[in-house]
């Protein structure tokens, strides 16, 4: 089920009304029956796409779980060495359950192609691993869970509430990465929703449906899937217009599904954190990784730069390799292609770039104005996007030598997709808290005034969507 189409919110409805019912029964005993049924519906949810995946989901929090109890006995008994083996033990099994359906494939083709270089065509046999939604949201849930029972951000947590954490719908399949400390607290206490609380969920969702199926939606069906799919048979202007098109394409797509995530999990009383705060007006790339894809970044950075690399606190070098190292980890999480390798190479050398400019730029010399750092960024970001977009290598070559033709005149942007672009640019120079600020004047009027308002606003976002809708981006990953 995507989340903007109608058996999504008939789905969504039924488990609101439930939610709010169980809620109502007071002590444990509600909040048992609570977390049981939003466990049901979140594998109801995923098992409507993949039936199979389901177990796989089980599975992980099983093992997760079982791990993280050996980590925490291990350390009660003063065995630190015990539990780092129970972690790296969790760690690995983490890796190779993603290793495997996401770069079993991967590897195969490659190895395939090398015995084909060598004259051996049949040497190395055909995989065809089909990659579950969502399991590298999944899997870095499971991953965070454990490493944090280790370091003692978290305490060891029940079954039933470790399943929910990695199973509960809103975040299930694209994001926002949670951290266990976060949610596994909310599920020990009712949920709370107030007048104003529940009008900031209802414009994060409407806001996002806008995102996704009007502009993402429309942008990717009649300018970029046109465009990227054939570059060789358009204009060096329609390929720069669609590389912004798509720019604002990714923005749109993957923030609208956050939005929506936050707000359902909010409808049903869970606070989400905030995933992306108007990256595309960051002067610098490390700002713009402070914007985008939050939970990710914070995930990289903690986890994997910090924890893994050693973060900053070591020498110059080391640190530079940790930057770069953690940008190409995080472009291969993305999938298995050397374009994801490249893309996060790119992201990794400006990232050491303007580390190594911070140390060595001369006192006194004048700081780049900021707009003029949001243009360059901005660029060096569409960049790369043209790297994650296409799926060879020599795709993205194509990609770059047609704009570099400078041939111009157009067949692909049309006024209302050039006014979508211009739409989706805009939402990063609005007010940065413009949704809280219209939620407090909504959460003043009665309640059956905000359900027509909102009512409304999805019938306009049916009159002006086009007749079909891509699938969010974020659901290959």
């Amino acid at each position: 089920m995507l989340f903007p189409t109608l058996p999504f919110h008939v789905f969504f409805l039924v488990v609101f009304a439930l939610n709010r019912a169980l809620a109502r029964v007071r002590g444990a005993n509600g909040r048992e029956w609570r977390a049981i049924m939003l466990l049901v519906a979140s594998w109801l949810f995923y098992g409507l796409w993949e039936p199979r995946a389901v177990a796989l989901l089980i599975g992980s929090s099983l093992g997760n779980w079982f791990l993280a109890r050996r980590i925490a006995t291990s350390l009660k008994h003063e065995r630190r060495g015990s539990a780092k083996g129970w972690l790296w033990l969790a760690i690995a099994g983490n890796l190779a359950l993603l290793g495997w359906f996401k770069y079993a494939n991967f590897f195969a083709q490659q190895a395939a192609a090398l015995a084909e270089h060598l004259g051996m065509p049949d040497a190395v046999p055909a995989l065809d691993v089909i990659l579950p939604v969502g399991i590298s949201f999944f899997t870095f849930q499971g991953m965070s869970y454990v490493i944090d029972v280790f370091n003692g951000r978290t305490r060891p947590a029940r079954l039933l509430d470790l399943t929910v954490l990695m199973s509960f719908f809103p975040h299930l399949v694209a994001g926002p990465i949670v951290r266990p400390s976060h949610l596994l607290p909310q599920l020990r206490h009712a949920p709370r929703l107030g007048r104003q609380e529940a009008a900031a969920c209802l414009l994060l969702i409407l806001w996002g449906t806008i995102k996704k199926a009007v502009i993402a939606s429309d942008l990717s069906i009649y300018l970029v899937d046109p465009v990227f799919s054939d570059p060789s048979s358009h204009s060096s202007l329609d390929l720069l217009i669609a590389a912004y098109g798509y720019a604002v394409q990714i923005y749109c797509d993957f923030s609208a599904y956050t939005d929506m995530a936050i707000g359902l999990a909010g409808l049903l009383g869970f606070r989400f954190p905030r995933n992306f705060d108007q990256p595309y007006r960051a002067p610098s790339l490390q700002d713009f990784w402070r914007r985008w894809h939050i939970s990710l970044s914070s995930w990289l950075r903690d986890y994997l730069y910090i924890g893994a690399f050693g973060g900053s606190r070591q020498a110059l070098w080391r640190t530079c390799l940790a930057l770069l190292g953690t940008m190409v980890l995080g472009g291969l999480w993305h999938g298995a292609s050397w374009n994801f390798v490249i893309w996060g190479a790119l992201h990794g050398t400006v990232l050491v770039a303007e580390r190594l400019w911070q140390q060595v730029r001369p006192e006194g010399w004048p700081v780049l104005p900021r707009w003029l750092g949001v243009v360059i960024t901005f660029h060096i970001v569409a960049l790369g996007w043209i790297f994650f977009r296409c799926t060879e290598f020599s795709g993205a070559l194509a990609y770059l030598r047609g704009m570099a033709a400078m041939t111009g005149g157009t067949t692909q942007a049309t006024p209302w997709l050039l006014g979508l672009i211009a739409l989706g640019m805009a939402c990063h120079f609005g007010p940065r808290l413009a949704v809280q600020h219209l939620a407090r004047q909504l959460g003043r009027l009665p309640g059956w005034t905000v359900g027509l308002l909102g009512a409304f606003v999805l019938l306009v976002i049916e009159g002006f969507r086009g007749q079909g809708m891509a699938p969010f981006i974020y659901f290959q990953f």
